[in-house]
């Protein structure tokens, strides 16, 4: 069976777990949380394992993490300090970052190994909601530091294999990232670019959708929304490994003032 690919959001910092006592987040963060917690539970059977890329790691070729269980990496800043202390402890499958490293230099494209970086908060805050059993094996890969939206693309489609092995593909990131501008005023200019966003990712040619969304930066508001493009450039991923697919928009909230959207391929 072929899973799908998705495109999550991945909150902000430790969003879901700033209650000491484990109560539930703040309620902005309730319909984000409710969604990733369905995850699992919604594709059409369990995968073995999953491969994530996540906005938080960045490197100059793509590079995949064959670790067979990862340190946490606390990259956030000024939260409780119990929130340093979270822990999901999910194997690592370095036998599907393997995999994704040969799918991708079949390709074309330079990519490496490494087993020593810990999994950022892009992968274990989300996952600690989606798995919280954390018993589906992970492994990390990489954007490319140039974010190039047509490499990323490129590079997903490469991974697109995977589905017909188990493996869950996952981006993770946000749609909308700017962290100078929240609240209500924001609203309005965040509402028009994710309208314009959903538009192109969901378009039904799926060659338009590719060449629309590779360039992001012709949609309405579009630095506003990604002065810096990391949080974005995840989708890019999952779009390309989702192919031809049906791509529909299973997610949309707003936290912060900002419209922020999940998306699903297949």
């Amino acid at each position: 069976m072929t899973l799908p690919t998705l495109f999550i959001p991945h909150g902000g910092g430790p969003c879901f777990f700033m209650d000491p006592a484990g109560g539930p987040p703040d309620p902005m963060w309730r319909p984000m949380q409710a969604y990733l917690a369905g995850l699992i539970e919604s594709l059409p059977e369990r995968p073995r394992a999953i491969l994530l890329v996540s906005g938080h790691w960045e490197e100059e070729e793509v590079t995949v993490n064959v670790g067979s269980g990862q340190p946490l990496l606390y990259d956030y800043y000024g939260f409780p300090e119990h929130t340093y202390r979270l822990r999901w402890d999910a194997p690592g499958a370095p036998d599907v970052a393997r995999r994704a490293a040969e799918l991708i230099a079949g390709a074309g494209f330079a990519v490496r190994e490494e087993a020593e970086r810990g999994w950022d908060h892009g992968v274990f805050i989300p996952m600690m909601v989606a798995v919280p059993g954390a018993d589906i094996p992970l492994a990390q890969l990489s954007l490319r530091k140039d974010l190039d939206p047509a490499a990323h693309i490129a590079i997903g489609r490469a991974l697109a294999p995977l589905r017909d092995e188990g493996v869950l593909i996952v981006g993770s990131g946000m749609s909308f990232h700017n962290l100078r501008a929240r609240g209500p005023q924001v609203t309005p200019v965040a509402d028009e670019w994710d309208a314009a966003l959903a538009d192109s990712v969901t378009d039904a040619d799926p060659a338009a959708r590719a060449d629309r969304v590779a360039r992001w930066e012709a949609l309405p508001h579009a630095r506003f929304a990604h002065p810096e493009a990391e949080h974005l450039l995840p989708l890019m991923v999952a779009l390309g490994a989702g192919g031809d697919d049906r791509a529909v928009r299973d997610y949309r909230d707003h936290v912060l003032g900002w419209a922020v959207s999940g998306y699903r391929f297949g």
